[in-house]
């Protein structure tokens, strides 16, 4: 499977460079200099986990994407949901399933309405990461993982075929049958903490 991880920052990275680093087909949408920086430098992971340098990983500015792909992992801010959207439009072909990370559930109606809900997985994580000013990410415990699967219905051919590609990544994945509720547990948990 062919999966575009939109943006190589804290979340993104960690994931996107644990699955390069297991050997998936992966490639990070970023900005011009984030480009820069990870040609030079590398995608760098400091992890209680096992720190990783990952050299030349594989990245595409917005305006050169040509042909879909097969996952879109989203992990981004929800203030630059558009903006994302824009960038990555182009890598979404009928079969694309998307994934995002973010926190809440807004963005489920945003997605839905650019891409069509067949198209949109519900996805949430967990990772207590950052990025330092250098680009060094950061994995502050050992906790990661995620969980994703189709709204509202069970666990498909799709969600299992994307399961048996995240698994064995240096971190657990898994599909689940009732995403939305642990996407509402997650959302529920960061209210309290704020």
């Amino acid at each position: 499977m062919r999966i575009l991880v939109i943006g190589a920052g804290a979340t993104g990275g960690y994931f996107g460079g644990r699955l390069l680093q297991a050997g998936r087909d992966v490639t990070f949408l970023v900005r011009p200099k984030r480009a820069e920086l990870l040609a030079r430098n590398g995608l760098v992971i400091k992890s209680p986990v096992g720190d990783v340098t990952l050299k030349n990983p594989p990245t595409i500015l917005a305006e050169k994407i040509t042909t879909p792909f097969d996952v879109i992992i989203l992990s981004c801010k929800a203030y630059d949901l558009d903006s994302a959207i824009a960038s990555f439009a182009a890598a979404v072909g009928p079969d694309t399933a998307i994934i995002p990370f973010l926190n809440g559930m807004k963005h489920l109606d945003v997605l839905d309405a650019k891409f069509g809900i067949d198209r949109v997985m519900g996805g949430q994580c967990q990772v207590a990461a950052m990025l330092d000013a250098e680009g060094v990410i950061h994995q502050l415990t050992p906790m990661h993982a995620m969980s994703f699967g189709e709204r509202g219905k069970p666990k498909g051919d799709r969600a299992k075929r994307i399961e048996a590609t995240l698994q064995g990544a240096m971190f657990d994945a898994k599909a689940s049958d009732v995403i939305t509720q642990e996407m509402y547990e997650k959302w529920v948990f960061l209210a309290t903490l704020a």
